[in-house]
């Protein structure tokens, strides 16, 4: 059930890159005028899962790994609302990795804001599915959203944040957040969060973060180019920020979900199900199972 209820104080260990990614979200929402009556937020499991419960709006606690298709479902039921899910690395890269691959396909216009700090801070910091090699033991190549993202043809908004620059994330929320109200589908925000317990790399990504729209050949709308900047950066041992892709317009053919099902963006949950209304179709749909 989703519900409204008030903010209770941060259960975040001091310093963890989660709290920017909080302030962001408020100033981001503020900042667009979206009414918090009017703003849903699913939380998935973990650390970066609770951040709804900080937040005086609309929330819902996922089930583990399951946030997106929950997220979906609220928008389908209401297009109407703005819509935000956020969790962590590996709530959304291991459990969750079916429906984090579906969702750009879907293209479902929400805001998916996933805080990367390359463990399992909730659970004590075991390796995720992001860690880099040696990380507690780990001997497999951590696994990259953003090159996942961009290898799937699909109109959605792409880019990677960085909460030791709560400047440039509010920017990029910002403009995800406007994406997504215009209806023009999927935004994913990947937020490079340090956990200062178990894995704290603040130092270490302030030193490595490159922001790709000020290298040479930088264009958000062509994909490939921005694969190529991405690869040459982490090639060179440095990490890719910023917008990594954007279309300039929303295509028709392959416009957001909510658009293809419901037009005119009457979801069920504002639709007319009254019975004098639905008379005929309610009367077709019996004569079809005679």
């Amino acid at each position: 059930m989703v519900q409204s209820v008030k903010p209770i104080p941060s259960t975040w260990c001091p310093g963890c890159g989660d709290f920017g990614v909080l302030a962001a979200v408020k100033k981001a929402a503020a900042e667009v005028g979206v009414p918090a009556h009017e703003q849903v937020l699913v939380g998935g499991i973990g650390c970066s899962g609770g951040i709804h419960n900080f937040l005086e709006t609309n929330g819902i606690h996922a089930l583990h790994g399951r946030l997106l298709a929950q997220a979906v479902g609220v928008k389908l039921a209401n297009p109407k609302l703005t819509v935000i899910a956020a969790g962590g690395d590996g709530d959304g890269y291991a459990i969750g990795m079916g429906h984090f691959i579906h969702a750009f396909k879907k293209n479902v216009s929400l805001v998916y804001i996933v805080m990367n700090n390359e463990t399992y801070g909730l659970t004590k910091g075991q390796a995720s599915p992001t860690s880099r090699i040696g990380f507690e033991g780990n001997v497999e190549q951590p696994f990259d959203a953003i090159l996942t993202a961009l290898s799937i043809p699909a109109p959605n908004f792409l880019a990677r944040t960085f909460s030791g620059d709560p400047r440039t994330m509010t920017q990029v929320l910002v403009e995800a957040l406007k994406f997504t109200r215009a209806n023009r589908g999927f935004a994913f925000v990947e937020d490079l969060s340090p956990c200062v317990t178990y894995n704290d790399t603040f130092k270490l990504w302030r030193e490595k973060i490159v922001d790709v729209s000020k290298l040479p050949g930088y264009d958000a709308s062509d994909r490939k180019a921005v694969f190529r900047l991405c690869l040459e950066t982490m090639d060179a041992g440095k990490i890719p920020v910023g917008v990594m892709h954007r279309t300039a317009e929303a295509d028709p053919s392959s416009g957001s979900l909510e658009l293809k099902l419901l037009p005119d963006l009457v979801g069920p949950s504002l639709a007319d199900l009254s019975l004098e209304t639905n008379r005929a179709a309610y009367a077709k749909l019996l004569q079809s199972l005679a």
